[in-house]
């Protein structure tokens, strides 16, 4: 069973040589590597390609693309294994024998769809700072926000194919828009092991438009709850008590 690692990145070189190396260092046979570069000005794609030359399972592109999710769309395109996982390029996997434990739940398990499991939040030099394990799930719980961590999810690319991929029109949250699709579908195999290092660092996406990417999760909640007005109702006046005082202590704060 063939999986794939989709990395995309955009001058990258600061922490792309630990998570390149992460993949390489995978005990499970059957991956490739696919990275798809937004067309870097630093020294991110000659760390790339010296990978490349001695890593004949990793293949790279780099050229400009329409943002995030269009990138992730181009990897899942390039991508032959029967499983994904997208890893982006400041993050890297707990241990070696992450993707043995994934394929072994694949493939002993048919009717799987999706897995997911738990991270390690890392500073920017990649030491520990808080373990959160896999999250119970409901979808009306991922309603109430994402639950899923990006990093440590894996999804067969049959399945990634028929609910479209990733909405280009997102800018932030298209995991989470992601996961609502493929929660309406079926419940993802909950895997109690953490498989994924998330790194903390101020240049994030996440950190630095903390402000947009909260407005714009609630937009996309809000899509999938059409034609209930009372659970939107609920979910704005949520929006207003937990994100707004957020937003205004970041904003101060800054």
């Amino acid at each position: 069973m063939k999986i794939s690692v989709v990395t995309i990145c955009l001058n990258a070189e600061k922490y792309i040589e630990q998570q390149l190396q992460s993949v390489a260092d995978q005990n499970w046979p059957d991956v490739e590597h696919i990275v798809v570069d937004g067309g870097s000005s630093d020294n991110t794609v000659l760390i790339v390609k010296s990978f490349a030359e001695i890593n004949r399972k990793m293949r790279w592109t780099s050229g400009p693309d329409s943002g995030i999710s269009d990138a992730m769309n181009k990897g899942l395109s390039l991508a032959t294994g029967e499983i994904i996982s997208f890893l982006h390029a400041d993050d890297f996997y707990a241990c070696n024998n992450v993707l043995n434990s994934v394929a072994g739940i694949f493939a002993t398990q048919p009717q799987i769809e999706w897995l997911t499991g738990g991270v390690l939040f890392v500073n920017s030099a990649g030491r520990p700072i808080k373990s959160y394990p896999v999250r119970s799930w409901s979808y009306q719980r991922l309603l109430r926000g994402n639950i899923l961590f990006h990093p440590a999810t894996f999804v067969r690319k049959s399945v990634l194919e028929s609910v479209g991929g990733f909405d280009i029109r997102l800018h932030y949250t298209m995991d989470y828009d992601l996961w609502l699709r493929l929660g309406r579908r079926s419940n993802p195999y909950l895997l109690y092991q953490t498989l994924a290092c998330f790194r903390i660092h101020p240049e994030s996406t996440s950190l630095k438009y903390v402000d947009k990417a909260f407005k714009e999760e609630f937009q996309v909640r809000c899509r999938y709850l059409q034609g209930k007005p009372l659970q939107k109702a609920l979910h704005l006046l949520y929006y207003w008590l937990k994100f707004i005082p957020n937003l205004m202590s970041v904003r101060y704060q800054g």
